[in-house]
C-alpha cells in the first residue's frame, strides 16, 4: 500500500490481482489535485480501478478533470473506473457535469440518484461521449 499526504489531501493505493483500489481524503482542488493525479497515474493496469470518494468532502472543477482524464486513459487501456461512495457534496457535483452518467458510481445514496441511476452500475447512452460541460 502506498501513501501520500498533504495537509488538506491524503490518497492511498492498494494494488490487487484484478483491481487497483485509490483511496481519497480531503479537499481535491487545485492545489491538491496533483496528488490524486499521480496517484492516479501511477496505479498499476488492472481491468478496474475504484477511485473511493467517501472521505472527500470537495471536489473542484480541477478534480474533475483529474477524474476525467484518469476515466480516458484507463478505457484507453481496456479497464473501467468506478467511484465508489462519493459524498453528497461529491455526488453533487458529479451530477452537475454529467460526470455520473459517463463514470460508473458504486455505494452512492439511491436518494441522491437522479431518475433512478446512481445506485447502481451503469453505462453512458453513448459509450465513449463524455457531457458537453466536459470537453471543451
Amino acid at each position: 500500500m502506498e501513501e501520500q499526504r498533504s495537509d488538506r489531501f491524503a490518497v492511498t493505493v492498494s494494488v490487487g490481482d484484478r483491481a487497483v483500489d485509490v483511496r481519497a481524503v480531503g479537499e481535491v482542488d487545485i492545489a491538491t489535485v496533483g496528488t490524486l493525479r499521480a496517484a492516479l497515474w501511477s496505479a498499476p493496469a488492472r481491468p478496474v480501478l475504484r477511485l473511493h470518494l467517501a472521505g472527500v468532502r470537495l471536489l473542484s472543477a480541477a478534480g474533475v478533470r483529474a477524474v476525467v482524464a484518469a476515466h480516458l486513459r484507463i478505457r484507453a487501456q481496456g479497464g473501467e473506473l468506478v467511484l465508489v461512495e462519493p459524498t453528497p457534496t461529491v455526488l453533487r457535483v458529479l451530477r452537475a457535469t454529467g460526470l455520473h452518467r459517463v463514470v460508473p458510481i458504486t455505494g452512492a445514496d439511491p436518494t441522491q440518484a437522479i431518475g433512478g441511476g446512481i445506485a447502481g452500475r451503469q453505462r453512458p447512452e453513448q459509450p465513449g461521449d463524455l457531457p458537453v460541460a466536459l470537453v471543451a
